[in-house]
């Protein structure tokens, strides 16, 4: 086992609070999401753009500035933590334990965010969304989003679910966009 720090880190750093706003309204949330996206703050990006799929009415969709801050605010997330991964991931590092610890760390970190933004997706994007650029947007996102967990979860089928939504993505996408619409050929 690893030795404890000899010190506590600090964890404030880490606490935005959303609710610390009060109730703001749809336009000040995606305000919220730019700033931090300027800010370089994709987590509290994420939290922005959260709030704003749950403030979705029934039938109610993102607007197209409002899905690419989405994808934006996690694509930022879950690219430094791929990154880190496939740092800590090398072979050289298997037989480190420390290394192997924090690996683990970050592949939960990983798995939070994809299931995160996955959830929102499939409870309040796709299923909402008719066979239209953003069905297709959100199913390639689906799609991206478990690849992302498949690449260091194996034993969940979760390749087979990243192809399924990229397979129904393309289905759509045929159905809804022309051949050269630039999320089509993202396809």
């Amino acid at each position: 086992p690893l030795s404890p720090l000899p010190f506590k880190m600090a964890t404030t750093f880490d606490k935005f609070d959303l609710e610390a706003f009060g109730a703001l309204k749809r336009e000040d949330l995606v305000l919220g999401a730019r700033t931090a996206e300027t800010a370089e703050r994709y987590e509290n990006m994420c939290k922005f753009m959260r709030a704003v799929v749950k403030s979705l009415g029934p039938n109610e969709d993102l607007q197209v500035e409002e899905r690419n801050l989405l994808s934006v605010a996690y694509k930022n997330v879950v690219g430094s933590r791929r990154a880190s991964w496939r740092t800590l991931n090398v072979e050289e590092n298997k037989g480190h334990e420390l290394i192997q610890t924090y690996k683990n760390q970050v592949e939960v970190e990983l798995e939070n965010i994809c299931q995160d933004v996955l959830e929102l997706l499939e409870s309040n994007l796709i299923k909402d969304s008719d066979a239209n650029e953003s069905r297709v947007f959100y199913l390639k996102m689906a799609g991206d989003y478990y690849r992302y967990l498949a690449e260091f979860i194996t034993t969940k089928d979760y390749d087979t679910k990243a192809a399924k939504n990229y397979e129904e993505a393309l289905h759509a996408a045929k159905e809804a966009l022309s051949p050269t619409h630039p999320i089509r050929l993202g396809l």
